[in-house]
């Protein structure tokens, strides 16, 4: 009597031991258009990478914008004065910005790029399949993912800029030795700096923003896809290559443009700044910026946490690539050559 539900039941096991549950994601990933498995790839690798260097991008920013008890200290000793002032969560203060705003950025940044990059090769062929195509889509694909994501960036400085005795508070109630004005996080941030100076406000400092970015963002990709034109391709898909040239890319693409982060920092942190850096932090433009840090702060200052941002940058750059091509491999993505036919026919 039971027979036709124990056969209907042994097909649904016999169906899951096939994976047909597999095969159900395998058909829920296809049906995704190529764009938004771009976007999700990217996301994906932006997080992880940011995740990953958090605590040296917090010290990074600390020592571009001089913060008080910082300015003649080296990387190391100012994370064992974040750690003792902060405890271990001090030195991802202001990182859930941070994630907030690289996972659209970096999203925007790599689906962008692929899309200015497929759209040049189809409309200006002239312009060939090599490295003025990268140069061009990475600069374009970064202006884009600032422009998008900009106030978080001005949101998780202000954050990270702030110093304070979070131990001292929970202890004998000492006095914080950095009484600055606090934010309490993100909306407070975005909904003071909107309240007090517009839309304008919320875009403080974009413009060395999108002048390093342009450069940097171009350099980057052209780096990047010219190593792998040179590596044997049987070799390309190793994660250890993916992650050497990852980071060759943005070391060599962060020296050229540094000096555009400096200005950018200061002008983003400006109202929150003291008398401590010599001068007015309330730069009218980057190059504004540039010489008044150069005539006040001395030409070092330009390069102030350079050192932390090389030893940043190679796991950020490369562990962001080597994730997105597994990613793209995970999600299935077509090869560009096979984008670039089907849109051809």
């Amino acid at each position: 009597m039971g027979s036709p539900q124990g056969s209907t039941l042994t097909t649904n096991m016999a169906g899951l031991v096939d994976g047909s549950s597999a095969r159900a994601e395998v058909s829920f990933i296809d049906s995704l258009p190529v764009y938004v498995k771009e976007l999700i790839a990217g996301g994906a690798a932006g997080a992880f990478a940011k995740t990953t260097i958090a605590p040296l991008e917090r010290i990074k920013i600390l020592l571009q914008t001089r913060t008080d008890g910082f300015q003649s200290l080296g990387v190391y000793q100012s994370l064992r004065k974040v750690l003792k002032h902060e405890g271990v969560m001090g030195f991802y203060k202001g990182n859930g910005a941070s994630v907030i705003r690289i996972i659209p950025y970096a999203a925007l940044h790599f689906m962008t790029y692929e899309q200015y990059r497929g759209w040049m090769l189809d409309n200006y062929s002239f312009l060939g399949s090599g490295p003025v195509v990268d140069l061009l889509a990475g600069s374009a694909s970064g202006g884009t993912a600032v422009l998008c994501t900009y106030p978080l960036d001005l949101a998780r400085a202000k954050l990270a800029y702030q110093v304070g005795d979070t131990r001292s508070k929970f202890g004998s109630g000492m006095k914080s030795l950095y009484p600055r004005p606090a934010y309490s996080g993100v909306t407070d941030v975005l909904t003071r700096v909107y309240r007090d100076g517009g839309i304008r406000g919320l875009y403080r400092g974009v413009g060395p923003t999108l002048a390093g970015i342009l450069p940097y963002a171009g350099l980057k990709f052209y780096i990047y896809e010219e190593i792998k034109t040179r590596v044997p391709e049987e070799h390309r898909k190793s994660i250890v290559m993916n992650l050497s040239y990852g980071a060759l890319a943005g070391l060599l693409g962060q020296t050229f443009t540094y000096p555009l982060d400096v200005v950018r920092r200061q002008m983003q942190v400006g109202t929150l700044q003291c008398s401590t850096i010599q001068g007015d932090a309330r730069y009218g433009n980057t190059y504004e910026g540039l010489t008044s840090i150069v005539r006040n702060q001395g030409w070092r200052q330009l390069f102030a946490g350079l050192s932390i941002n090389y030893i940043k940058i190679v796991p950020s750059v490369a562990v962001g690539f080597a994730a997105y091509d597994m990613m793209k491999v995970w999600l299935r993505i077509p090869p560009r050559q096979k984008l670039q036919a089907e849109s051809s026919g």
